[in-house]
């Protein structure tokens, strides 16, 4: 980036620490090259860093049980069908993803539709 940032700042640390990162390590990489473009040297701060709000429609009718099938399909398509990775990102037991992704009806090899 040609810049010569030695450090990040408390309060953008504790921003960085709480977020989710959904998107794993490629995701904080991302905010952190963007910090990197519009922040001051030396140091990064809490402004420097911009994230996206959760995705999740409030009043959007949706059940509890309809919002967990698309985060759980989400995340499984996320990890390209790991199931054991996706279990570990949703801080699940494998076995309990096992039978959610059953009730739900995930197949690791979908019908292709003709």
């Amino acid at each position: 980036m040609s810049k010569r940032i030695t450090r990040v700042s408390p309060a953008a640390m504790n921003q960085l620490q709480s977020q989710p990162w959904v998107g794993n390590v490629r995701e904080l990489e991302n905010a952190v090259e963007r910090a990197m473009v519009v922040g001051q040297e030396p140091e990064l701060r809490e402004g420097d860093f911009i994230f996206k709000a959760p995705s999740i429609p409030v009043g959007s009718g949706k059940t509890l049980e309809e919002m967990e099938r698309a985060h759980i399909l989400r995340v499984v398509e996320e990890c390209g069908g790991n199931q054991s990775r996706a279990a570990e990102m949703l801080d699940i037991d494998r076995v309990t993803l096992y039978h959610k992704l059953k009730k739900y009806g995930w197949s690791r090899n979908p019908v292709e539709a003709r």
